[in-house]
């Protein structure tokens, strides 16, 4: 089912360890229209970026949540958060910057270990950026380097 003109339900579903631990990751009606609402939002950034995006997670249902390790509250399992890069564009960090900068309204988004942009989109986005780096440290305001100076 194509949920926009560039994503598509089975790709914003899909997981290697969904396959490979035999695992249902098939969302549920609820959990589509979520999916629809993060698709639009990915969209806007791949008109922004104008490159692919390349979707590493996006709906992840409970079981295999819990085996990647995510959290509990997380809102992949909402269907409303996806990891993405987009090497044609830049790093993650330059994604972030012009995300910010563009006015494309978010929920949260991530820089996370530098490595990928974890991005979500709710009814009520609160435009709330953060960076990781380390697990054990958790999360921080704002987009950091990982000695935590401030990027921008």
């Amino acid at each position: 089912m194509q949920l926009t003109p560039n994503f598509s339900l089975e790709q914003l579903s899909y997981s290697e360890t969904a396959q490979r631990e035999r695992i249902d990751n098939t969302p549920g009606a609820d959990i589509v229209d979520n999916l629809r609402r993060l698709a639009e939002g990915l969209e806007r950034v791949r008109i922004l970026t104008g490159c692919p995006l390349e979707i590493s997670s996006a709906y992840r249902c409970p079981e295999l949540n819990r085996r990647v390790g995510g959290a509990s509250s997380s809102q992949h399992t909402q269907g409303l958060a996806a990891d993405f890069t987009c090497t044609g564009f830049g790093a993650p960090a330059d994604i972030i910057k012009a995300i910010c900068a563009s006015g494309i309204e978010f929920d949260q988004c991530i820089l996370e270990y530098a490595q990928w942009v974890h991005i979500s989109f709710s009814q009520a986005p609160r435009g709330r950026v953060l960076s990781i780096y380390d697990a054990a440290q958790g999360y921080v305001d704002g987009l950091r380097d990982a000695s935590g100076k401030q990027i921008a």
